[in-house]
């Protein structure tokens, strides 16, 4: 059970809380990075149990969220053609384009099929030798280094009819976009703790010191959460900005250095659009030019494909950190998980779809205010 009781303990989890609010004297604003801590934030009342000092603010880090509109209509046009089988993991199906989803596209006849791996994808190239089979990989850095191995893997056998419908995007750029943007109100970061795992904490010193916020890496369960709002404040509440790592069990600051290098070979770091924040400069990967030839987008000639976000949804502001989920006039009511305008109330780790489950329908009242000290119970 280690990993598991250990990190859902009640009276941990009231120690640690004691401790925050006994440290925060002043209002401070951290931003989760990660969409899963934002569920384990949600589900467990975190938010609700901080002193009204401690605001938390959800951040990007659903990368079904930020996947760009024309990204998606891109894969529909792909899985729309004759002769192709259109992969994909199941979270993006419902996702919607200008005018349908993935599932839409299914029911009309396309083969759009849900995989666990790209190299399930890989394997049905390999056995469908006479179909073109389109991956769609899409993720932080977090699922880049499978994908990367997919392609190393179809190069390696001579699989030709195998590509990859390319939307990573990478976290520090758009830490660095957060940051240097007029409306920014965080002061410090809990960094995603899957995402360290892969790339280690290299990257992340640089910035805490140009913007002068501590940074602290997080797991997601209750505990992880907590002890990382703990350090945070803590730096905050000394006017210190280090990086810590709060979630040893995964992450090392070297990070994995077979993914790196497998990453490192396959991909090239580019621009990415981020859906409901536009451009952010190299905050995305594309295939190298090794690699070129298995890039969906160029295989099939659908780089000119350019869409508008609707302006009824407001997710990118709700992917800023400037509103709640609450804040937006179509949740809960034109916008629910039956009939979603935007991929935060589609995806499993987004904050609209957060909100949604665990009912919060209204807007928050102030922190600290709403669950008794005898109540608290984080982790039941």
């Amino acid at each position: 059970m280690k990993y598991i009781e250990e990190f859902n303990d009640p009276e941990r989890a009231r120690r640690l809380l004691d401790e925050i609010h006994a440290t925060a004297t002043r209002p401070w604003a951290l931003m989760e990075v990660c969409g899963g801590q934002t569920h384990s934030i949600i589900r467990h009342g975190i938010d609700q149990l901080l002193p009204e000092q401690v605001e938390l603010i959800h951040g990007p880090g659903c990368p079904v969220c930020v996947t760009p509109l024309e990204v998606i209509d891109k894969a529909l046009e792909i899985a729309d053609r004759p002769g192709v089988i259109f992969c994909s993991f199941g979270d993006m199906l419902r996702v919607p384009g200008t005018d349908r989803d993935l599932f839409r596209v299914k029911g009309e006849g396309g083969d759009v099929r849900v995989v666990y791996s790209p190299l399930d994808a890989l394997d049905l190239a390999r056995r469908n030798p006479d179909r073109e089979v389109v991956f769609f990989a899409i993720g932080f850095e977090t699922t880049a280094p499978a994908n990367a191995m997919a392609v190393h893997q179809a190069r390696r056998l001579g699989i030709g009819n195998f590509s990859l419908l390319v939307s990573h995007v990478r976290v520090p750029p758009a830490i660095e976009a957060i940051m240097t943007a007029p409306s920014c109100r965080v002061q410090g970061f809990l960094a995603a703790g899957h995402v360290c795992s892969v790339m280690g904490t290299a990257e992340y010193p640089e910035l805490a010191e140009r913007h002068r916020v501590p940074v602290v890496v997080t797991g997601f369960e209750p505990l992880d959460i907590l002890e990382g709002i703990r350090r945070a404040v803590h730096q905050l509440e000394r006017g210190e900005h280090r990086v810590e790592n709060a979630y040893p069990r995964a992450v090392r600051d070297q990070g994995n250095p077979a993914a790196l290098r497998m990453l490192e070979e396959v991909f090239e770091v580019t621009d990415r659009n981020w859906r409901g924040i536009g451009r952010i400069p190299a905050s995305g990967w594309r295939l190298g030019d090794a690699f070129r030839a298995y890039d969906a987008e160029h295989r099939f000639d659908v780089g000119g494909i350019r869409t508008e976000e609707p302006a009824v949804c407001r997710a990118g502001e709700v992917l800023q950190g400037l509103i709640k989920p609450t804040e937006c006039e179509a949740f809960g009511k034109a916008c629910t998980p039956r009939t979603p305008l935007g991929a935060t109330m589609v995806s499993s780790e987004g904050a609209c779809a957060a909100y949604h489950l665990y009912r919060r329908m209204n807007a928050p009242a102030p922190q600290g205010s709403r669950i008794p000290q005898e109540e608290m119970n984080p982790v039941g």
